[in-house]
């Protein structure tokens, strides 16, 4: 899995969600904010997972 696509649909969500709150779409707002959220811990989990591979990888 990419980690630059994880965080391109999390900024994509973000936007959606700052549109919808924008032009009244409260629950529109709050459900992609929480996907915004939920897809960018899941990229930093990612990365994580990925830096310690490559350190122990390296050892």
């Amino acid at each position: 899995m990419n980690f630059s696509n994880l965080l391109h649909w999390a900024v994509i969500f973000l936007v959606v969600a700052i549109v919808a709150a924008l032009l009244g779409f409260g629950g529109l707002a709050g459900t992609a904010m929480e996907g915004a959220k939920l897809v960018f811990w899941v990229a930093i989990v990612i990365a994580i997972i990925s830096f310690v591979i490559s350190l122990v990888r390296r050892a």
